[in-house]
């Protein structure tokens, strides 16, 4: 076959392996998709391919999420949250980079945050994973942190926190999805946009949604009448003593302020009812 026959007969070849290579590539692998955590789906579709620093996926045995480079802070953190996750293990404190971000990203370090007047507010809590040292120290990680006001993080975050362990002391089996949105909070020290030189982005608030379900439920098994809990918190101090039951929202009103597609691994039609009710428990 001469050369330019050989030419016009692979082009059309190229030209449909092309884009199913790519598709294949971006597609989440199985690990992706198996993971315990991304069950109920992946909210942004998160990638481990580097050409998307900010929203890179990034898969621990005890979380799963989406990273952004450019904010130096997660877009968001999922976790399953059951009675098999927690145990007597103490809080270990060891905050530190976390060195599985790719080569030549910026590796957030703990004392980035030194002298902000903003927490180190965990998205996965610590007190979430007590089952193993290994376990609660992946909660330290930066890489599992945004700067969350002091009133904020150890106010109504923290109960909420508290509040959604004790279903599991009652049999759940809970899957929680958090991040921030927006930019400029106020911390201790007053508002701030960025800190660690602008390589940290401060945000105005945080979110979270937990699926409460009983032990075992697949996506598939998720109902009309499932409860889901979805808060949205200003990120800002003088709400220390507020009840958290007072940020409670849709899960649509998130999803319309962060653009991610939350719960998406659910029938449409029950994504459609759960995600368009907020929370009166």
């Amino acid at each position: 076959m001469s050369k330019t026959r050989l030419f016009k007969f692979l082009l059309p070849c190229v030209a449909v392996a092309l884009p199913i290579a790519l598709i294949a590539y971006l597609r989440p692998t199985k690990a992706q998709s198996s993971s315990v955590h991304l069950k109920l789906g992946n909210p942004s579709n998160a990638t481990i391919n580097v050409s998307y620093p900010n929203n890179y996926l990034l898969l621990k045995s005890q979380y799963a999420l989406s990273y952004s480079r450019d904010r130096g802070t997660p877009n968001w953190v999922s976790w399953q949250l059951n009675s098999s996750w927690l145990g007597s293990t103490p809080r270990q404190d060891d905050f530190r980079a976390d060195t599985s971000l790719p080569t030549g990203w910026y590796r957030v370090s703990d004392s980035d945050y030194s002298g902000s007047g903003f927490d180190r507010g965990h998205m996965t809590p610590s007190a979430d994973r007590t089952r193993t040292v290994t376990d609660n120290s992946a909660t330290f990680l930066m890489t599992n942190m945004v700067p969350q006001s002091p009133d904020n993080n150890q106010g109504p975050w923290a109960s909420l926190e508290n509040y959604l362990r004790s279903l599991v002391s009652q049999g759940k089996e809970l899957y929680i999805i958090s991040g921030p949105y927006g930019m400029g909070g106020t911390g201790s020290n007053g508002t701030r946009y960025t800190i660690a030189n602008g390589r940290v982005q401060v945000p105005n608030r945080v979110w979270k949604i937990a699926v409460v379900v009983n032990p075992g439920t697949e996506a598939s098994g998720i109902t009309n009448s499932t409860r889901v809990i979805s808060v949205d918190m200003p990120n800002s101090q003088g709400i220390r003593n507020n009840d958290w039951r007072t940020y409670r929202v849709s899960v649509d009103s998130i999803e319309l302020k962060t653009g991610y597609n939350f719960l998406s691994n659910v029938s449409t039609s029950v994504q459609s009812a759960i995600e368009s009710k907020v929370d009166n428990l």
